[in-house]
């Protein structure tokens, strides 16, 4: 009888420590050039769902909370496993003569509204229920959500004369480089960084950090120098957040948000950016219609040179993420509709050619 008992508490201790070790939470690590999950390789197919934080915000559930299921829903059902959501909005109001995004989890430098992060615990808790994993990104470069051109305009940089109005694309360059070189700025942006990475949701009471429906913070959507002469101060803010991010949260990944070479001013500084320890994986964007490589409505016409230029940009971006020895994810891509077309029933033949070729 001794030696069942020894045995059945063997059984006992043996399942306790399996169900312990599945009840712990599965981040997504690196492995040289392989995403890891589960002691498996990690792949995913993913989406820009930068507002799916403030859905569940609406007062009407249809508009909400329903409809955040839905889309969640029809995103998991097709395949995609990966979103890459927004933190929140800074500053409110007309911003370089655009709307931006609302409502404001910043309204002003310094004060949160923190229960519009309800919104984003509500989608996170989703999220994980359905085994996705989010890429949530921490400010902006550009206007759309306030980003970096509200910090310099709370720091007095900016005048609001200036930022209300739409800025030529010179006029932008000159003020967001000040960004790199504005402490205070940053240490708002800080601020900002620091109540996202370290809140606890309010439905599972589980902190941000210890969250496995979190992949990855990013440091910002599309995080440039804008100037060759802010370089140095880009590439030592890349390192010093990134230090930061890994001294608050051991747990998840942390990447720049970078398009790239178009995004770095040169190959040199998209490469140096992504060797910092703390970066663990490397990004790039790709947009042929912003950055000129078509013209008008001309997509059918240039679509060969489009899909040459693109295939040349993500070699050569790999080739970094070779001798990194980190993976490389093309984060972002698209093409308008063919002929440029708004009518949500014209046809994507073109655009569904130029994902079919990427991927």
């Amino acid at each position: 009888m001794t030696n069942m008992k020894k045995t059945y508490l063997l059984l006992i201790t043996a399942f306790l420590f399996l169900d312990a070790l599945q009840a712990q939470p599965s981040f997504v690590k690196v492995n040289h050039q392989q995403f890891i999950l589960n002691n498996r390789p990690y792949y995913y197919i993913g989406a820009n769902y930068w507002y799916g934080g403030l859905l569940a915000l609406a007062t009407d559930p249809a508009k909400g909370k329903e409809r955040l299921i839905k889309e969640l829903d029809f995103l998991h059902e097709r395949g995609i496993n990966n979103l890459r959501v927004m933190a929140g909005v800074e500053g409110t109001g007309k911003i370089n003569g655009v709307t931006r995004a609302f409502p404001s989890l910043q309204p002003k430098q310094g004060e949160f509204d923190t229960d519009l992060l309800k919104g984003l615990d509500f989608l996170l808790v989703e999220m994980g229920r359905r085994n996705m994993k989010a890429v949530i990104f921490l400010s902006n470069n550009w206007e759309w959500s306030g980003g970096f051109l509200q910090y310099l305009n709370w720091n007095g940089l900016l005048p609001d004369s200036i930022l209300r109005r739409k800025m030529s694309w010179d006029e932008n360059r000159d003020f967001v480089k000040q960004f790199y070189t504005c402490e205070p700025c940053k240490t708002a942006y800080t601020e900002q960084l620091k109540l996202i990475v370290n809140r606890i949701n309010t439905i599972t009471h589980k902190a941000y950090k210890d969250d496995a429906a979190i992949m990855a913070w990013e440091l910002a959507n599309e995080p440039r120098p804008m100037r060759p002469e802010a370089i140095p101060q880009f590439t030592k803010w890349i390192d010093n957040v990134s230090a930061l991010i890994k001294s608050i949260d051991k747990n998840h990944l942390v990447t720049t948000g970078s398009e790239g070479e178009m995004g770095s001013e040169n190959m040199e500084t998209f490469g140096r950016i992504h060797a910092f320890k703390n970066i663990d994986y490397l990004t790039i964007h790709i947009w042929p219609k912003n950055w000129g490589w078509f013209s008008d409505t001309s997509i059918a016409k240039g679509f060969d040179s489009i899909v040459a230029k693109t295939k040349r940009y993500i070699t050569s971006h790999l080739e970094i993420a070779n001798r990194l020895n980190k993976p490389l994810v093309v984060e972002e891509f698209g093409l308008p509709r063919d002929n440029h077309s708004f009518i949500p029933r014209s046809s994507t033949n073109l655009r569904d050619n130029y994902y079919r070729e990427i991927f």
